[in-house]
């Protein structure tokens, strides 16, 4: 019989949202956009792959789960499996890949599955959290935006950082699939009294309702530079906030001063989507012109080949792929290899 994780995760969501409406009226808006969220995800005419990711995650196998370290930089679901278990639980999650975003174990024992992603997300995640809620290290408390969050795994992080509700956003069939996979096995773990805090709508920024302010916190990581319009972009995450409330905006960047922006010609690091890259001073200034204050930079970072790589769980081409291999300091276009920052910034 199919477990029911997918059902169950978005009737939480239902009701969370329906929850959030006695204290903040556009609620009703998310609510009656979301049927249609759900229902698009699920075409097969719009996404051929669809049912089979549907059905990978309905055959899952139930498994008495002991606990979750949401704060573990591997995500780690405990629990003794059987060589059976383990064997159709790699078959099945395999059917997921490519897996971006991780890591993830599912088990503990000698029998465990070991999701490693092609992106080492804990070292981000590492990187930025210390930074939190002025300098704490905690979301303790607040309403939680992921906006691009793939397969989920920084959301999971954000509620072991003491986050009171994580919505995700992102519009992949696959990533959202690979989110109900996890969820399956995470069970009721991230649950306060009985309220799943972590949720997934497949979505966009753009399809959200206009100045919903509904989120103390919104993370927005690895999405700006795919953006043709990036001051309409951070416009739109403004716009989720609710006053005061914090952005934490991490993307490519290049050296230079306040009006170096990088626009490749047509690739960047083999990627067809890259619009602009801007200095660190550059990007304050753009969220100065938005209407962000207390603007700080708080890491800059150079992509590393240990960071990003390919693994059996993402088998294609990875970051030494589209560098210079006489110099990897440069892609393989000439331009300076991937370097991100992580930008802080309050509403006013």
């Amino acid at each position: 019989m199919p477990n029911k994780t997918i059902y169950n995760a978005e009737r939480a969501l239902y009701i969370d949202l329906l929850t959030r409406v006695h204290y903040h009226p556009i609620a009703n808006e998310w609510l009656a956009r979301l049927p249609h969220w759900l229902a698009t995800i699920k075409d097969k005419r719009r996404y051929a792959h669809a049912p089979a990711y549907q059905a990978a995650v309905e055959r899952l196998p139930m498994i008495e789960v002991t606990g979750v370290d949401l704060n573990a930089d591997t995500l780690t679901i405990d629990a003794d499996l059987t060589a059976s278990q383990h064997k159709q639980i790699t078959a099945l999650m395999k059917q997921l890949m490519p897996w971006r975003k991780g890591p993830f174990q599912i088990g503990t024992g000698d029998h465990s599955v070991i999701i490693d992603t092609e992106w080492h997300s804990d070292w981000k995640w590492n990187r930025i959290a210390p930074h939190l809620f002025e300098g704490q290290g905690t979301l303790e408390g607040r309403y939680v935006l992921d906006v691009g969050g793939g397969s989920g795994y920084h959301g999971w992080r954000m509620a072991g950082a003491g986050a009171k509700q994580v919505i995700i956003i992102d519009p992949s069939c696959l990533f959202y699939h690979q989110f109900m996979s996890i969820r399956h096995f995470v069970g009721a773990a991230d649950t306060v009294d009985g309220v799943n805090r972590v949720h997934y709508i497949p979505v966009g920024l753009e399809a959200l309702p206009e100045q919903s302010q509904l989120f103390d916190t919104v993370f927005c990581m690895g999405v700006l530079y795919h953006r043709p319009s990036p001051f309409e972009h951070l416009q739109q995450l403004k716009g989720q906030l609710a006053k005061g409330g914090q952005l934490v905006l991490e993307t490519l960047v290049v050296e230079g001063d306040a009006n170096t922006v990088l626009v490749p010609h047509d690739r960047y690091a083999k990627m067809n989507n890259v619009y602009f890259l801007p200095s660190v001073a550059a990007l304050t200034g753009w969220l100065e012109k938005v209407g962000f204050s207390d603007i700080r930079c708080v890491d800059i970072d150079v992509t590393s080949v240990e960071e990003q790589r390919a693994t059996q769980w993402m088998t294609y081409q990875s970051l030494s792929d589209f560098l210079d291999p006489n110099d990897p300091t440069k892609t393989i276009e000439g331009y300076p290899a991937p370097m991100r920052a992580t930008l802080i910034a309050t509403k006013s």
